[in-house]
């Protein structure tokens, strides 16, 4: 399942713009499937500043530890705490209970060469 409202990145985050310079980030459906049961999520502090296709964290699952990049560059304004202290909700619902930060944005601009959701789609289908 890939969200229309949605921006992607070929390593399966997701960035969604709230207002003009606040984006929610996530994992895609498609990461959470391919990790298996996740148990254990590192995230950035509140006020960290990251950067674009930079490591931000990791997650870790059942199968492996995978690392988390930034599909935009911003500051850390707040971490999903709930994901932190249960991280299966990643698997439950990547897309609404399951996001992972929310950044103010650096430049907006940035979102424009994420991958829009028919493009994620297409880059998917060459995955398998």
């Amino acid at each position: 399942m890939v969200k229309d409202n949605l921006r992607y990145t070929k390593e399966h985050e997701w960035a969604y713009t709230e207002s003009d310079d606040i984006a929610r980030i996530g994992i895609s459906n498609y990461a959470q499937e391919q990790l298996g049961d996740v148990v254990f999520i590192e995230l950035p502090a509140v006020g960290t500043k990251i950067q674009k296709s930079q490591k931000l964290g990791e997650i870790e699952s059942v199968k492996a530890v995978s690392d988390l990049y930034a599909p935009i560059s911003g500051e850390v304004i707040e971490v999903n705490q709930q994901v932190v202290e249960t991280p299966e909700l990643v698997n439950e619902d990547p897309y609404e209970n399951g996001w992972l930060l929310r950044v103010k944005i650096d430049s907006s601009s940035e979102m424009d060469n994420l991958l829009s959701s028919s493009e994620y789609s297409d880059f998917l289908a060459t995955q398998d």
